[in-house]
């Protein structure tokens, strides 16, 4: 951490890393922490004195007294999907609205952006992109096209302005032929657009642009993971925001050179919902063991996670589009149990082997190297040091092979099983 610069702590796979605890493990060493990209389709998990908390659109450092948390400019926003997540929060004894801002340029979801992204979706059939069907992408696609809602909307005629975009997203569904009915959620989302109204509603540009001038430090969230970038993930099988750092400076208008330390976050193996290439997918016994153990099972979809040894040619690429000084490897737990872990070295596609990601993922096998297991119980340790030599091993394997040091270790969900190197 370094006063007056903006730290990112991004997932540079495929998501569902863990992001949530880390961010509220760094927390107390912030005095901001802001979410840059994404909505509720992300779901940040905090464990810690025996409380679960899943996080959607709230920034997972909400739960520290004394640190200011964002939502970005990049950030799309549903408002009765927020309510009911923030009062959550609050029913737990958390006064969020003394310690959360929104920024005005955040663009908000529709009820009617919903009821697109289920229609793209069943439109596509056996290519189905896989989305939360959070309306998340008819959102982005808005504010490309330059006829979105944003949160400072809320704030002046926004009764004409709603009407106006749903009235255009009506004639999109009704071409389409898709029935859809949005009364119910119409009203509960309404409401929560005059919750909103209760918190502070900012220029958070200058908000976060003034901070840093006055030494203050900043942690950028990310959500998602960089193959699921819109610009360098698996397209189409992307989200619909920037996950990389690039989207940090865009996401929270920040200048690169504001840039310090990026941490990329990673398991101990590979995961991925929904549809898209997953040359590590595992449709065996220990595909399904891995998924089990590590309760690989969505956040916010309770989908099931595709499961896969760990793929250091897709995480060396994430590293080099980010520019990552520091990794974080989480889960390292789930893998206790097995004798043999396998990582993948290469992809062997059309006859060629390839060491880099290509173009398209699609027809690439993984090439595996084998490292023995520390079958051994990582649950209970605190240092480093006390660590199995066989999973300092493959700490050792992976910081050579993408050139980076892994400087924390995860050894289970709660907040204190994270060990600093």
């Amino acid at each position: 951490m370094t006063k007056g610069k903006v730290d990112a702590l991004l997932g540079i796979v495929f998501g569902d890393e863990g992001k949530g605890k880390v961010v509220d493990f760094f927390t107390p060493q912030y005095d901001v922490v802001a979410r840059f990209a994404g909505g509720p389709n992300a779901g940040h998990t905090i464990i810690f004195d025996g409380k679960k908390f899943v996080l959607r659109s709230i920034p997972s450092g909400i739960f520290s007294e004394t640190t200011l948390n964002i939502i970005g400019n990049g950030c799309v926003l549903a408002p009765d999907l927020f309510m009911v997540e923030a009062k959550e929060v609050e029913a737990a004894g958390y006064d969020i609205r003394q310690r959360l801002h929104i920024s005005k340029r955040a663009h908000l979801i529709l009820p009617t952006h919903r009821a697109l992204d289920r229609a793209y979706e069943a439109l596509k059939g056996k290519d189905k992109i896989g989305t939360t069907g959070k309306g998340i992408g008819p959102t982005y696609s808005d504010k490309a096209a330059r006829v979105g809602l944003r949160v400072g909307d809320i704030l002046d005629n926004f009764a004409e302005k709603y009407a106006a975009l749903k009235a255009r997203h009506e004639q999109i569904l009704n071409n389409l032929g898709y029935a859809y009915d949005i009364a119910e959620e119409e009203q509960l989302w309404l409401e929560g657009v005059e919750y909103m109204k209760g918190f502070a509603l900012t220029d958070s540009e200058n908000e976060l642009n003034a901070m840093l001038a006055e030494g203050k430090s900043v942690l950028a969230e990310g959500a998602q993971g960089t193959m699921l970038d819109i610009d360098h993930g698996t397209y189409p099988m992307v989200s619909s925001s920037s996950t990389t750092t690039g989207g940090v400076c865009t996401g929270l208008g920040v200048a690169p050179s504001k840039i310090a330390d990026v941490f990329g976050i990673f398991k101990a193996y590979s995961t991925r919902v929904g549809s898209g290439p997953f040359p590590v997918e595992l449709f065996d016994a220990t595909g399904d063991r891995i998924r089990e153990i590590g309760h690989e099972y969505g956040a916010v979809t309770g989908r099931n996670r595709r499961c896969g040894w760990l793929d250091l040619v897709s995480l060396k690429y994430a590293v080099q589009v980010n520019g990552v000084t520091q990794l974080i490897m989480m889960k390292s737990d789930v893998l206790d149990e097995f004798a043999t872990i396998k990582v993948c070295t290469a992809y062997r596609k059309g006859g060629e082997t390839l060491t880099t990601v290509p173009y398209d993922l699609n027809g690439c096998e993984a090439v595996y190297e084998e490292l023995p297991g520390w079958q051994t119980d990582l649950t209970e340790l605190t240092t480093y040091d006390a660590l199995p030599q066989a999973l300092k091993d493959y700490i050792a394997y992976i910081e050579q092979y993408i050139g980076v040091p892994i400087t924390i270790v995860s050894v289970g969900p709660d907040r204190n099983a994270t060990i600093v190197r």
